[in-house]
């Protein structure tokens, strides 16, 4: 069930986009349990929404985040082994939920981006951000690795430049951000470039995209042997007899819409 008390997040949703907002400018939007558990609470909620087609990951204020909320680092340092691993789990799960949410995701961000805040980014779909937004490894200048997020990064960015930036804890701006990967597009206005991608998932099968998500994800260790081309041919073959499957082919025939496009509900807001 989506709280309408979070303390740290906003969200809401309305003609299908979900929007989940960090809300903790005062601090540069840096997470802590709370918001990462509120976070893992919310896109549990939206990948089970029948009425979100698509999530949007933003903040409010200056920065995007800064990562690590230094009380939370602090309590961290008093805790013993077992706390914190459980603790470490919980910010993997939140990677994880959004890695895996079934539905197109994209990140806007804006100035920083640090340290976990990288790893959010790298879980979306796609990612937008402004000129001046810089990123971030920051976790080797406190005797940390960056080791939740580390699967995220390296997939996205390649193990060459990982280690790098991993090594390094060096600052980057958008344009080495975009030679790496790390977002898709540059601009000073997140919610007008952000408006096409919205208009083509709403275009688009559902259920296809769901799918073409998990095949990507299968195909991630690069390897093309038997099982994945058994794997693949098994894929298309189920999606032509699924239920959209068939709709998309017979409204291409029949020169129609398909009806994930004209048959569209209202959702209501959420706070």
């Amino acid at each position: 069930m989506l709280s309408n008390q979070y303390q740290h997040i906003e969200c809401a949703i309305a003609n299908g986009v979900a929007q989940l907002t960090l809300n903790r400018a005062e601090v540069h939007n840096a997470f802590d349990e709370v918001m990462i558990s509120e976070m893992i609470n919310a896109i549990e909620f939206f990948a089970n929404d029948s009425q979100c087609n698509m999530l949007i990951l933003r903040a409010n204020g200056k920065n995007f985040s800064a990562g690590a909320d230094l009380n939370w680092m602090r309590k961290q340092a008093k805790m013993d082994l077992s706390q914190n691993l459980a603790d470490a789990h919980e910010l993997a799960k939140l990677m994880h939920v959004l890695d895996k949410f079934p539905k197109p995701t994209i990140a806007l961000v804006q100035g920083a981006a640090f340290g976990g805040a990288l790893g959010l980014i790298c879980c979306c779909d796609i990612a937008i951000a402004t000129t001046r937004a810089s990123f971030c490894l920051s976790e080797v200048k406190l005797g940390l690795i960056p080791a939740v997020i580390s699967p995220y990064v390296v997939r996205t960015m390649g193990n060459r430049q990982s280690r790098r930036f991993m090594l390094t804890a060096e600052r980057f701006n958008a344009e080495v951000a975009l030679t790496h990967q790390v977002i898709h597009e540059i601009s000073d206005d997140l919610d007008a470039v952000v408006a096409p991608f919205i208009e083509a998932f709403n275009a688009n099968s559902p259920q296809g995209m769901a799918w073409a998500k998990t095949l990507v994800s299968r195909l991630e260790d690069g390897v093309i042997d038997d099982a994945t081309l058994n794997f693949t041919s098994e894929q298309i073959a189920r999606i032509r007899v699924s239920d959209e499957g068939q709709e998309g082919l017979n409204a291409f025939f029949e020169k129609r819409p398909p009806a994930w496009q004209t048959v569209k509900s209202d959702p209501q807001g959420a706070q």
